[in-house]
């Protein structure tokens, strides 16, 4: 049997309420996304993740849904999506579609119906549960964006659950019926021809039946699912991650492989135990891939990335296969976290580690964080976990108007950095972040050591020195990330196809200069 498609395919993440205005509303929309698909074909990106684009009230911009299966106006209709789609797979491309499964908005029919009176047939759509005490929510459980992860309805009396927002109601995946409803929604867009789904909140749909409290958390223990906030107060047992889960995702899973063609299910699971985070691939019958943001974690040194590294290659099965990601619609954008020589080495990484590479908007062109506009809710719970900043629009064209995003006043403010990190003027930089990432991705799709082959790591005497060899039928490709601020050697194993930073070449090593990386062909087995 070949590889699955999306084992060799590089993955770029649009966040369509920011890469293109066209009708000025200052909210970008489907036939902006469709308008740039020549630009991700000559980038060198295989498929799209779009985010939400779903009918909603955008409490929490697309991720609070009143209809899984409608386009919202702002961003089109049903006829352009399927235009798009049509377009993308024109040009050789897949979609990914945001599948939000673990709540709806407060304004979803379904809900509107569940809280109507306890006795209405939805009811148990959604996670109703009496007081603990006259007063009191059901037990101690916060909200990811902090505050109690329970709301009073007083029209029935009782609270109902949400890991999010108020405005996100918990949906009851217990229920049959829920179930079977939103197995309907997969079947919606994969006749309609979606190439498959990243899966929202994947490890948060299940939690505790007996509604157990959560224990606190003790001095000097630090959860890296998220440590700020008052969520960061609780170890969160019983909140999530329940064993019931995988029986969940082993549904979704069958249902994707009735289809004759391959269907990607990519879950968010912000599991940091690799012990934990493998489960989720089941016996080869759950998610293809959970996401994997370990580098997004990692320590930014040679010790600490080889460290992610091995830790998720050491529970691979043989099957299994994985992905590396250094930013999305959730994070502080790579250049921002990592500076410019940090976010260029970063590239390099996603580009040659095992595993399939997942790029986000505007890191191509090292975007930097904007400051918070008070648009994002957690933000608005906690001001210094706010989202804006990594959401900023595009950045086509330098200028002080639009930028190439919109003819109008954009949602929220584009960011600071838009007259060198911007399309057009790196387009004609031969060293600019856009060239770079070009050319990581043209050798990539080149060399398929890069694409599909074994990796292995090179000790070596230089102790913020990385070395890894990949390898496939005979091609055998070494990269070398030099993480220091001095010159560094590595043995020379083959040509230099490619640099990042200075370098010298002698006969047999290879002088890196501070904070670059090379790339050599090499041969099978040649260290």
């Amino acid at each position: 049997m070949s590889d699955p498609w999306w084992r060799e395919a590089v993955f770029y993440h649009i966040y369509p309420l920011s890469f293109v205005d066209t009708d000025g509303d200052g909210y970008g929309d489907i036939q902006g996304v469709k308008d740039k698909l020549d630009y991700l074909v000559w980038l060198g990106i295989d498929a799209i993740w779009l985010s939400p684009v779903y009918e909603s009230p955008m409490i929490d911009w697309g991720y609070d849904v009143t209809d899984h299966t409608g386009i919202d106006p702002l961003f089109g209709d049903l006829d352009e999506f399927d235009e798009l789609l049509e377009a993308i797979h024109e040009r050789g491309l897949k979609l990914l579609m945001d599948l939000i499964i673990n709540h709806t908005s407060n304004k979803h029919p379904w809900f509107l119906e569940s809280r109507s009176s306890r006795d209405n047939p939805k009811r148990d759509w959604y996670v109703w549960k009496p007081s603990k005490e006259p007063g009191e929510p059901p037990n101690n459980w916060v909200s990811v964006f902090s505050g109690p992860a329970w709301s009073w309805d007083e029209h029935t009396g009782q609270w109902y659950r949400h890991t999010y927002l108020p405005e996100q109601p918990d949906l009851n995946w217990r229920n049959p019926d829920v179930v079977e409803a939103m197995m309907g929604v997969m079947r919606f867009w994969l006749d309609r021809g979606v190439d498959g789904f990243r899966v929202d909140a994947a490890h948060q749909i299940m939690k505790d039946p007996q509604n157990r409290d959560n224990p606190p958390t003790p001095p000097g223990y630090v959860d890296p699912y998220k440590e700020m906030g008052e969520y960061g107060k609780w170890i969160h047992v019983f909140d999530r991650g329940q064993d019931d889960v995988h029986g969940i995702h082993r549904q979704m899973r069958k249902l994707a492989d009735e289809y004759e063609r391959d269907i990607l299910t990519i879950g968010e699971i912000h599991e940091f135990d690799p012990t934990h985070w493998i489960a989720y691939y089941g016996s080869d019958d759950e998610l293809n891939m959970p996401f994997n943001y370990q580098l997004m974690v990692a320590e930014w040194t040679a010790a600490g990335v080889r460290k992610a590294v091995e830790a998720v290659e050491g529970v691979l099965p043989e099957w299994g296969w994985t992905n590396w990601t250094m930013g999305n619609h959730d994070e502080i954008r790579v250049a921002s976290r990592l500076g410019d020589r940090g976010a260029r080495q970063a590239a390099v990484l996603l580009a040659t580690l095992r595993g399939t590479p997942f790029l986000y908007y505007g890191d191509e062109i090292g975007m930097l964080n904007g400051p918070s506009h008070g648009h994002d809710p957690w933000g608005d719970n906690v001001a210094f976990l706010s989202r804006d900043g990594c959401r900023t629009p595009m950045q086509w064209h330098p200028g002080n108007g639009g930028v190439g995003f919109t003819s109008g006043e954009p949602w929220i403010p584009i960011g600071p950095d838009r007259d060198h990190r911007n399309v057009e003027i790196q387009k004609g930089d031969p060293l600019s972040f856009l060239a770079q990432y070009r050319s990581l991705l043209a050798l990539r799709r080149e060399r398929r050591s890069l694409r599909l082959g074994d990796i292995r790591f090179v000790d070596t005497e230089e102790e913020e020195m990385l070395v890894f060899v990949r390898s496939s039928d005979g091609e055998s490709t070494a990269v070398g990330v030099n993480f220091s601020n001095r010159p560094v050697q590595m043995r020379r194993s083959g040509d230099v196809v490619f640099a990042l930073g200075d370098y010298e070449s002698h006969p047999e090593s290879i002088l890196l200069g501070p904070h670059s990386a090379v790339i050599t062909d090499t041969s099978e087995g040649d260290e």
